[in-house]
Parts: C-alpha cells; structure tokens; sequence
C-alpha cells in the first residue's frame, strides 16, 4: 500500500492578466484627428484674436481678446490657420461684408492680420475731407459726443507723442486718457465712436476713388493712427487702397476678456489685470439698426 503524501497541497495563483502594449499607431491616429479638428475650426469656423494696438479704439483697446468668425464672408487662402500652399485668390462662397463690420484682413504683401471696419463697399465712389468721409457725394454724419475718459494702463498709456496733451487726472485721484469722440453713422444707420484728435494730418484727407468691384474700403476707427486703406502698403505700413475681398478673412464678433498689461507670474495679478467691463462686447452692437447696403 503507497503512503499518503505527508506535504499540504499547493494553492494555484491565478495568473494576473497580461499587461496590454499600447497601440501607438492608434494613439498617434487619434492626436492627428485631434489636431486636424481644432485647426479646422480655426481655419472654417473661428479662431480666438488679440489687439495689438490702438488702430481701432476706442472699440478695440490693446489687451482685448476677440472671437473672429471665419464663414460669413465664405472662405479664402487667408481663412486657413495654418498655410502650406502659396498665397490664391479664390474664393469659396463668397460675399460681400455690410458697411460698418469690423474685419479681419490679410495684406497680399505681408502674413499679418490687420483688422479693422468696413467703410466702402465695391462700386462706392469714397473720400476723405478734412477727416470726414464723403460716400457717394455725400459727408457721413459725424456727432460730437462727451470725452472718454479711458483709464491710463500699461496697454494704454496715453503717452505724449500718441495722445499730446490728453492725459489728466480725476477729482477722485485716478489719472486717465481724455479722448474727444465723435459718433460716425453710415448710410445703412450702422453707427460707432471714432477718435480724430489730430488736426491736418496726412490721413484726413483722401482724394476720391471708386471701389473696385470684389473689393472694400477699409478704416480704423482710430483716424489719426491707423494704417488702412487710406495709408500706403510701403513706408506707411497701410494697406493701400481698397482691399480684395479674397484677403478677408473674418468677422470680429464679441470681446471675451481683456487685460490691462499688468499680468505678472504672479497670480495675484490674475485677476486685477482683468478689465471686467469689457468682456463679452459686441461687436457688432448696430446690427439691428441696418436699413441697406446703398
């Protein structure tokens, strides 16, 4: 007779699953889809934007951080975020801005976004008269409204050669840019605040032209400091004339934040850098008052 095996049976340990591989392929697949989908919505939807400088005050201040629509005016080489291809002049569904939208445009010469407004439409006969635009024979209204008291900060600083003799300070202490407004109403009753501080400066009067057809005259809100269409595309840095609307890339909707210039790493300055009276501006305030486009 065999004798029992004296030793305790050994318990079996169930084998932990096996460690899955990483499927790179796929991985990378999905980083690629990721990618092409937020430039896709830059290039055929939206795109965040930020004012760099004083062109379009005072609706645009330095510090102002945009949301640019790309499909109202169809889209172009200039829509595309990113470009690969050389600069072309087609267009895909394409139309023509209203007087008075503010625009994005992209200078044939140079791949920088200018933006600014909408004053001519094609076929327009414009000029500018000692700073006041005459649109098809006749003078656009211009109404003086009270000064803009517009706080001093380091994206604003109202220095002298810019603003002379247009900083001051309050009763209560705080010192601010007084910029003289006049209110601007187009014929289609679109009407905004523009700065024209200068007196006899080289911008305030332009011979008249006829705006090609497929092409739109174009403005800074800030009269005596603004390269547009009034300014030439070499020295003057302007755009030179009427625009094509091939090189318009979008329209400027609502602000969304906007920050003084005192942003530090310091977290503190986060907040207190925030201009909370500015974020969700439209920018498009006027619309419900257009007539036409004559």
């Amino acid at each position: 007779m065999a004798e029992a095996d004296p030793s305790p049976p050994v318990a079996e340990v169930p084998a932990g699953p096996e460690r899955e591989r990483v499927d790179w392929l796929a991985e990378l697949r999905g980083l690629t889809l990721m990618l092409l989908a937020v430039v896709g919505f830059h290039s055929l939807i939206a795109k965040p934007f930020y004012i760099p400088s004083i062109s379009m005050m005072p609706s645009l201040l330095v510090g102002d951080r945009l949301v640019v629509s790309k499909y109202p005016y169809g889209w172009s080489w200039v829509s595309a975020s990113f470009h690969v291809f050389p600069r072309e002049t087609w267009r895909l569904l394409g139309r023509t801005p209203e007087r008075g939208d503010i625009v994005i445009v992209v200078p044939p010469d140079r791949d920088v976004d200018y933006i600014k407004r909408v004053i001519g439409l094609p076929g327009d006969r414009i000029a500018v008269v000692n700073g006041q635009i005459v649109l098809n024979g006749k003078p656009v209204p211009q109404a003086v409204e009270p000064p803009l008291e517009l706080a001093i900060d380091p994206n604003e600083p109202c220095d002298q050669d810019t603003f002379p003799n247009l900083a001051t300070r309050l009763a209560s202490g705080k010192k601010v840019c007084e910029l003289p407004i006049l209110r601007e109403t187009l014929p289609n009753g679109v009407s905004y605040p523009i700065i024209d501080h200068l007196q006899n400066q080289p911008l305030d009067n332009y011979d008249e032209i006829r705006v090609p057809e497929g092409h739109v005259f174009l403005m800074g809100d800030n009269r005596d400091h603004s390269a547009d269409s009034r300014a030439s595309a070499g020295f003057e840095q302007g755009l030179g004339g009427p625009v094509p609307l091939a090189d318009v890339g979008g329209r400027a909707e609502f602000i969304t934040f906007s920050l003084d210039g005192s942003t530090t790493f310091d977290p503190r300055t986060w907040i207190a850098s925030l201009r909370r009276d500015r974020a969700w501006t439209n920018l498009r305030p006027a619309q419900a008052v257009r007539k036409d486009r004559n």
